[in-house]
């Protein structure tokens, strides 16, 4: 049985974290987050969950608070944006070098400065390589249903590793949609209980952790077995995502296509811009331009050989990008990530970058257009193009 309603994607979240029902959920507010934990502690207050909520006083002590719990064997979860996430930067790594199955809704905000409170993918791209699994939501059901499995996926004992299901500030978080709930117990089924191997408060089988481990100790076997784990997600999030299909409906995978079998050139995105970017390849279409959509749900780990195999056909492929790397370089970081995965592949696309929508600014299907057009036509650009920049529009 499902339960449909009509409501915002940080109640989805919201929704989410109570049939999981984490032991310990520790948080700190921050705008577009905030409204996660003020509705899921709501719960809590109401008795519908039976979550020990911590309320700290940063998001730094947040993710500290969550790492003790996750490391004296509770199932653990917290949630953040922004400027929260970027000052839990210290605590990301000690959580996944820690190997310490946390999952983290991230409601994805601007960093600043200049101060600003709507969406771009900075905050969670600053954080790609801190070692935490990130699966991007395009729509509330998307995010709730995320949220779901990536408890699945970083428990997993080959992964055993953090997760942040990511979903953008307002557009998602903020815009009522109607979202289909499942009922409690195939959830909980679903997500099964957690049996952690180790736990600080077992004194039948005692364990360290954080120790010091320098010169000639462990560092490096550490590094090597988190990369390992990552390597093992690709192959977990997938079979998360079947099962997840199998017993609600809707399967999931590391990416979705759409009209991309014949494409002739092809966009790749992530978040809510799939779904401008997917009404733009439908507008090309209909003007005898044969363009196609990959919509990127994992970006860590990132599925370098599925995507050659998804890609190899297409000879032009623009990457859609909400964040900028600042590193002087000719792409955003998704754009980096993807002609990395090209480099020594024998059939490969020309692999452009476009970067949009930075601070929340509009992102339409007419900007796709205008880009699908000139990639039909051969006007192949150098470097970054920027997607309604109002220098360029004045």
């Amino acid at each position: 049985m499902v339960r449909t309603a009509a409501v915002v994607g940080t109640d989805a979240v919201a929704e989410a974290m109570r049939q999981i029902e984490p032991d310990v959920v520790a948080a700190y507010p921050i705008t577009p987050q905030t409204a996660i934990v003020e509705t899921f502690s709501g719960m809590v207050a109401d008795g519908k969950v039976s979550t020990e909520m911590v309320n700290v006083e940063s998001e730094h002590s947040a993710m500290s608070a969550t790492i003790g719990a996750a490391a004296g064997g509770s199932r653990a979860m917290t949630c953040t944006s922004s400027q929260g996430l970027a000052l839990m930067w210290e605590m990301l790594y000690i959580a996944s070098g820690l190997r310490l199955p946390i999952v983290m809704p991230n409601v994805n905000r601007a960093l600043s400065a200049p101060i600003n409170i709507h969406c771009d993918h900075s905050d969670s791209m600053g954080a790609r390589d801190s070692g935490w699994i990130q699966l991007f939501s395009e729509n509330s059901q998307e995010a709730y249903e995320n949220t779901l499995q990536a408890v699945r996926i970083a428990e997993h004992p080959e992964v055993l590793t953090p997760a942040m299901v990511l979903l953008d500030g307002f557009i998602t978080s903020h815009t009522t949609e109607r979202v289909d709930f499942y009922e409690d117990n195939p959830v909980k089924e679903f997500v099964g209980n957690y049996q952690p191997h180790y736990t600080l408060l077992d004194p039948e089988k005692p364990i360290s952790v954080g120790n010091f481990d320098a010169l000639y100790g462990y560092f490096f076997e550490f590094k090597r077995s988190q990369e390992e784990a990552m390597k093992n997600a690709v192959q977990v999030v997938k079979e998360v995502g079947e099962e997840f299909g199998k017993k609600f409906g809707r399967t999931y995978g590391h990416f979705e296509t759409h009209r991309l079998e014949d494409a002739e050139i092809a966009f790749l995105a992530m978040g809510s811009g799939a779904g401008t970017t997917r009404t733009a390849v439908d507008e090309l279409r209909n003007q005898g331009i044969k363009a196609g959509l990959l919509k990127l749900r994992m970006f860590r780990p990132f599925p370098f050989q599925e995507l050659i195999q998804a890609l190899s056909h297409v000879p032009v492929v623009g990457v859609l990008d909400r964040s900028l790397t600042f590193s002087g370089g000719p792409g955003g970081p998704v754009w980096q990530e993807l002609r990395s995965a090209f480099f020594d592949a024998e059939s490969k696309p020309r692999i452009l970058s476009y970067v949009y929508g930075l601070g929340g600014r509009d992102f339409s299907p007419q900007l796709v257009v205008d880009a699908g057009r000139e990639l039909a036509e051969g006007n192949l650009h150098q470097g970054i193009r920027y997607l309604g920049l109002k220098e360029e529009d004045d």
